[in-house]
């Protein structure tokens, strides 16, 4: 999505909005998000997966980046989602989400949060442990309705990737563990209660992966017990998901096609019905990282410069882990430009760091910047569109910045920013002090 980033008269322009007139406008940190750069993400879904294979569902997975005006773009376009929490559901339903177009995943769903799941008609339940059944169940009859079941399996194949987003081994928090005792006491409930219609297997191995081996290694290990469950139920497994994961660019990383992933998954679940003599089970994924992470870029505003003399020099910026937790979580890397200076060369190495009170608050090890680099310049951190927003905190007490929206050279806030008012707003004066 390079195409979306251009340099113009000495400045970094994003999706035809000059960055620094949008800190002057809009203030810093800020997060913007490109509104073309998501368009081409789902255009290229609708072309190489939901026409090529008529029946095939995208569920974009919100935990990358949920906000109403995301749901919004995903309502029109017939793209369904993904959600993992009753937060993630209040959004929906402030959106007008249709609820035939939203799964509801997690490892730990709450009643409270399956019973106004159940309420409101998601249309698909991702199973992750044999109580959930129960649960679903009581909600179900409470609310005379019935729910589509998908069951999340753990494949055992790890995934290369970092360990802190590998979901797909056999050691994992998510997904019921391919042993028969386990397995079909959970297929045995589904099967037991009236309320409950399964509907196929569920399966996610983990994110930023840019090979398509471990999948097919998954789906081969999934198919193995589409097989066993028409054995013993005599059921054909209608639906096959094969979760996320899709890797996306943020250093020098090739990203790949989402086709390069689905058509070689896609051929193998034809030869593996075939096999086991069922129809094809209809196929949906649930990218999340892949749709925005790229669309994304945070602005800042460079405060203090401070060089240790023969170690290293610090650029501090008005934003920091509060706002991007991915660094001092795993490692994450990033580039960056500062923006106002964009064509100048970059001859001056410096670590970024924020403004919050952690020794590991560093968003940049070491990025290479213009030598005249100064207090009041504005630097923009890259692909940030995916876990930026959704992971901010209040980390000593920082308001998480707005989103802007920027599309063909006009902007707009997507999520206005946090004020300190609303941080304080739920603290009360204690009469016990």
């Amino acid at each position: 999505m390079s195409e979306i980033r251009e340099i113009k008269n000495g400045r970094l322009y994003f999706d035809g909005c000059d960055t620094t007139e949008l800190v002057k406008q809009y203030g810093s940190p800020i997060y913007v998000m490109s509104y073309t750069a998501i368009m081409d993400r789902v255009n290229e879904l609708k072309r190489d997966f939901l026409d090529k294979y008529p029946g095939s569902r995208v569920a974009y997975a919100s935990k990358a980046f949920c906000t109403v005006g995301m749901y919004e773009i995903l309502k029109k376009n017939g793209i369904c989602i993904d959600i993992v929490s009753g937060g993630e559901l209040y959004v929906a339903k402030k959106a007008g989400f249709p609820a035939e177009m939203i799964e509801f995943n997690g490892n730990n769903k709450l009643p409270s949060e399956i019973d106004d799941a159940v309420s409101y008609g998601v249309g698909r339940f991702i199973l992750d442990g044999i109580n959930e059944a129960e649960l679903i169940d009581e909600a179900c009859k409470k609310y005379g309705k019935k729910a589509k079941i998908m069951v999340r399996i753990t494949p055992g194949v790890a995934a290369s990737t970092h360990d802190y987003i590998i979901t797909g081994k056999k050691d994992s928090k998510f997904g019921i563990p391919l042993e028969e005792e386990t397995f079909f006491g959970v297929m045995d409930k589904i099967m037991k209660y009236d309320t409950l219609e399964f509907e196929g297997l569920h399966m996610h191995i983990g994110s930023q992966l840019f090979e398509y081996d471990a999948y097919i290694k998954s789906l081969d290990a999934l198919m193995d017990w589409v097989k066993k469950i028409y054995e013993k139920y005599g059921v054909a497994t209608k639906e096959v998901n094969f979760g996320g994961g899709f890797g996306a660019t943020y250093i020098n990383e090739e990203r790949k096609p989402y086709s390069f992933f689905l058509e070689p998954l896609m051929k193998r679940l034809k030869e593996r019905a075939d096999e086991i003599g069922i129809p094809v089970p209809l196929a949906s994924i649930e990218p999340g990282r892949s749709m925005v992470c790229e669309a994304g870029l945070t602005l800042y505003t460079v405060g203090q410069m401070k060089e240790i003399k023969g170690i290293r020099e610090y650029l501090a910026i008005d934003g920091g882990m509060y706002e991007n937790m991915r660094v001092a979580l795993y490692q994450a890397e990033y580039d960056g430009l500062i923006a106002n200076k964009a064509d100048e060369p970059k001859t001056r190495k410096v670590s970024v760091t924020g403004k919050c009170c952690e020794s590991g608050d560093i968003l940049i090890n070491d990025l290479m910047v213009c030598d005249s680099v100064e207090r009041g310049d504005i630097l923009a951190i890259f692909s940030t569109g995916a876990y930026g927003y959704s992971m901010a905190s209040n980390y000593n007490n920082n308001p998480v910045p707005g989103v802007v929206l920027v599309k063909e050279g006009q902007s707009e806030w997507l999520v206005k920013p946090e004020t300190y008012e609303q941080i304080a707003q739920n603290q009360v004066h204690c009469t016990l002090i």
